[in-house]
């Protein structure tokens, strides 16, 4: 199979751009469980956050949200944890656990 030369050229620039893959995992009933796509894309939609620092989010799955090496990790926690108890998806004293994978 031959790769389009553009195309190669773009999927080459994105590979750096996103450059940390994290694990995104919230407390359930003592256990954690992965953040659902859903969450996950909910918050790095900027018309929602509107806070350009995390315009380098794309999550992935269940889970896993990959990033640039620009986004801090314990603001993108505390950003994420208030965007999910605002949206209700996330209990008042549940907490985010981000991992680098």
């Amino acid at each position: 199979m031959k790769m389009n030369r553009t195309l190669g050229a773009v999927l080459c620039s994105n590979s750096s751009m996103f450059a940390r893959k994290l694990r995104v995992q919230y407390e359930h009933e003592g256990k954690l469980q992965p953040c659902p796509l859903k969450w996950l894309d909910n918050f790095s939609m900027r018309n929602f956050t509107n806070a350009s620092v995390f315009d380098d989010t794309l999550p992935m799955a269940d889970g896993c949200l990959e990033i640039g090496t620009r986004v801090p990790l314990d603001q993108l926690r505390d950003a994420m944890e208030d965007w999910f108890r605002r949206k209700d998806y996330l209990g008042k004293d549940a907490r985010l656990v981000l991992t680098p994978m």
